[in-house]
């Protein structure tokens, strides 16, 4: 099931540029942190836990060049390094997480000199590697058992190999209900306006050989009515203490349309993806992103020139429409506020 989304390769990060599919596979190798950077904002990297390993690797990128061993100039360029990724995109709080993971590792050692900080912030990014793929797998299993032989499922955007390290949060759960011999299909959403879902989900599931049928954003609500949608299962970017979660643009409209047809509708995703500082979901800052994206596909106009455009690239599903939310740990059911502290509170 495993697409290499993003490896370390010879003092580079090696990333799949998620642009160019589904008609072409091509590698883009960043050799600095501007080139992380631009490859975060430009969604050639894309998917919340794929970012965060993404800015643990911008992190080495940062600072692998730096000589000598005056600690005060590296832990300058180190923190300038990591606030830089931090202005890439702000919704996933995956890119943030990790970012402080690696701001733990300088924290948690003031004694140690250059060359063994480096040494330590190199095994904490792959260590946060691997940590995705085992975390994805785990999410993958549970979430395998809500899938019944005959269902039918939906799902929004890309959550799977190509948004982490190389499995998927969403389409984890499709990967590991496969390896478990169930047969069941999948409706794609095509995800307006970058097609995520056409371009990269179905991308997937074709490769994996999951029977797959690409729909339009605006079909879902028939397709419901006619029943048949028996799941749904999406990513998420952030999701608040109280289980109100910020997903592709769209997740929104997908879980009202299945609360008024009895669709039960969850949400995948890791423990990295929570934010418990937030309340809830209004608190989470949503990207708005440039309007060309709208009013452009493939660098043809679809729209009058000069028309207004309003293009968040995130909304936020409130919690009372969630069914449940898989992690790693299992799944979490309402009431949320509690079972999101009890889960995580010991871990």
């Amino acid at each position: 099931m495993a697409v290499e989304t993003i490896k370390w390769v010879n003092n580079s990060a090696r990333i799949i540029d998620q642009t160019k599919l589904p008609n072409k596979f091509e590698y883009i190798y960043c050799r600095d942190v501007d080139r992380m950077w631009h490859a975060i904002k430009r969604l050639e990297v894309r998917g919340a836990p794929a970012i965060g390993v993404a800015a643990a690797f911008g992190v080495l990128l940062g600072i692998q060049k730096f000589k000598g061993q005056d600690k005060d100039k590296f832990l300058k360029l180190f923190y300038k390094t990591c606030d830089y990724l931090a202005t890439s995109r702000p919704t996933a709080v995956n890119l943030f997480n990790m970012l402080n993971a690696m701001r733990g590792v300088v924290e948690d050692n003031p004694k140690a000199d250059v060359e063994a900080l480096k040494k330590l912030l190199f095994k904490k990014a792959m260590q946060i590697f691997k940590e995705d793929q085992e975390v994805c797998r785990r999410m993958g299993d549970h979430g395998a058992k809500l899938i019944k032989n005959g269902m039918n499922c939906l799902t929004v955007c890309n959550a799977g190999a190509l948004a982490t390290v190389d499995y998927g949060t969403a389409l984890g759960v499709f990967y590991s209900a496969k390896k478990l011999n169930k047969k069941f299909s999948v409706y794609s959403c095509e995800t307006r306006p970058l097609l995520q879902g056409a371009r990269l989900t179905c991308w997937e599931l074709t490769r994996q050989k999951i029977d797959t049928t690409l729909i339009c954003d605006n079909m879902a609500a028939s397709l419901m009515g006619k029943g048949k949608v028996d799941i749904i299962f999406t990513g998420a970017d952030r999701i608040a203490s109280n289980g109100d979660t910020a997903n592709k643009i769209g997740t929104y409209m997908l879980a009202v349309l299945a609360k008024h047809h009895g669709v039960p509708f969850y949400i995948v995703a890791p423990r990295s993806t929570f934010d418990l500082k937030i309340k809830s979901g209004k608190q989470i800052p949503i990207e708005e992103r440039k309007p060309e994206e709208v009013t452009h596909f493939a660098g043809i106009a679809t729209a009058p020139k000069g028309v207004k455009v309003y293009n968040p690239a995130f909304d936020v599903t409130p919690a009372k429409l969630i069914t449940g939310i898989v992690t790693e740990y299992g799944i979490i059911r309402p009431p949320y506020l509690k079972n999101i502290y009890e889960t995580f509170s010991t871990r």
